[in-house]
């Protein structure tokens, strides 16, 4: 018998696949854009791959402090979608993960206790059985986080890595979950021993289909002796890669290296307000080039400032620069770094 055939029952209905004209889509909001600016998508799936010992956890951690708590991403990339979190820590010991976020918390001045960052304590979780999925989503129906966040790949399965079919499955799931909670889903994952020079997404252990599945993806290099962050992103163009160091003051957290440090004898809160003043004198958007040449400050100092204004949503980042939001009120005040 036809293979079709044998797969309806005698005179079942066919049902009709879902059309719609591409023109009638609306973008429903916390669909599109970004959950963290420039760095991860919105409802986006993706990985960060990185040798090991390369921080790829820590890198992970900070995310999810950001995306928690609605302050930048190692203190440049706006949380643009903030909510809760949802965080399974294979191979570390919850103390371990609890001491790491609540460093990074700390040196943002946050008490880990108010974020929505919860962890699950199961000691294994299955991803290619039908128990651990079911699970899983049992507990996202009851958490419904903004943010799934897996560490490491491996320990979630005992699936072949090198089987485009096995992972395939695998990632199918994942994506089904993403679609059906609306969230983000971040698997921490490797890179191949033997790819030292491979392009970062070639590089991934196991199938390519790894590469090829994520919306957003972070690889992290070590390069004495700073670590080198790469990001590509499926629809939106890629930035340019940054260096990072595990700094240990105020607390234990991964920040971005510039060429050119911030200068700190600048009061931030006194160039937020010239930042604030210059858009709203212009009327119209102003490029960050512009912004640096008539304030006349350095360029860390003023991306410093400008994450924080886009944190505190005094401004927005329009096509040609940045802009006060039409919503604005009496700034707020920012204070100095300590």
């Amino acid at each position: 018998m036809h293979e079709r055939a044998r797969d309806l029952a005698p005179d079942s209905p066919v049902e009709r696949l879902r059309v719609v004209a591409a023109g009638d889509i609306l973008a429903e909001p916390g669909r599109t854009g970004w959950l963290i600016e420039g760095l991860w998508a919105a409802q986006g799936v993706g990985v960060i791959g990185g040798a090991p010992k390369s921080c790829k956890t820590w890198l992970a951690l900070d995310l999810a402090v950001s995306v928690a708590s609605s302050t930048p991403a190692l203190g440049r990339f706006v949380a643009a979608q903030p909510g809760a979190v949802l965080v399974y820590a294979a191979e570390d010991a919850p103390e371990h993960v609890q001491q790491r976020l609540h460093g990074i918390a700390a040196a943002r001045g946050l008490d880990l206790r108010a974020l929505q960052i919860r962890l699950i304590l199961a000691p294994s979780l299955r991803l290619d059985t039908a128990r651990d999925r079911a699970r899983l989503r049992n507990t996202l129906d009851q958490e419904r986080p903004r943010l799934l966040i897996l560490d490491p790949l491996v320990r979630l399965h005992q699936a072949d890595e090198n089987s485009a079919a096995e992972m395939s499955a695998l990632l199918g799931e994942l994506r089904a979950l993403q679609r059906e909670y609306e969230l983000a889903v971040l698997l921490v994952h490797h890179l191949r021993k033997n790819a030292p020079r491979a392009p970062d997404g070639q590089a991934l252990r196991g199938s390519g289909d790894l590469h090829a599945w994520g919306d957003s993806n972070l690889y992290i290099r070590r390069r004495d002796p700073s670590l080198r962050l790469t990001i590509e992103h499926r629809s939106a163009p890629s930035p340019e890669p940054c260096s990072l160091e595990l700094a240990l003051e105020p607390a234990a957290h991964l920040r971005v290296l510039d060429s050119e440090a911030p200068d700190h004898s600048e009061n931030i809160a006194d160039l937020a307000q010239r930042v604030l003043d210059a858009l709203a004198a212009a009327g119209k958007p102003l490029s960050r080039d512009t912004l640096r040449e008539s304030l006349r400050t350095r360029n860390a100092t003023l991306g410093e400032t400008l994450a924080r204004l886009r944190a505190d949503r005094r401004i927005v980042r329009a096509q040609s620069g940045f802009a006060l939001r039409r919503d604005s009120q009496t700034p707020i005040p920012i204070p100095a770094p300590t």
